[in-house]
């Protein structure tokens, strides 16, 4: 099997009900920005479409582990972060993160 060029994290937000539409505008409009400069590469964004329509899921290109490691170091390290930590504190966006990190197949489109 051939070594993946890059891992990946796939991760999902359970927002609380009703807060979907303030999560997905963050990232589109703030959080974005913070996780390139942290040198995160967005492969996409996503909403459940069905069952659980308060879920937004992304995926997350990185060189190998220790660079997302080291990316999320420097993104938890930044002011931005204290803005998204504020945004919650009184009313919470988020019930719950799932993080999965994935190497691709020697077959699949995305290596």
């Amino acid at each position: 099997m051939a070594q993946p060029d890059h891992i990946y994290e796939l991760r999902t937000y359970h927002a609380h009900p009703g807060k979907l539409d303030a999560l997905v505008d963050r990232f589109r409009d703030f959080t974005i920005g913070l996780l390139e400069r942290h040198g995160m590469e967005v492969a996409g964004f996503w909403t459940a479409d069905g069952g659980d329509g308060d879920t937004l899921v992304y995926l997350l290109s990185f060189p190998d582990r220790a660079s997302a490691e080291a990316s999320w170091k420097g993104f938890f390290a930044d002011s931005g972060w204290d803005r998204i930590l504020e945004d919650e504190q009184e009313d919470p966006w988020v019930a719950k993160i799932d993080s999965t990190y994935l190497s691709a197949t020697d077959f699949s489109a995305l290596r």
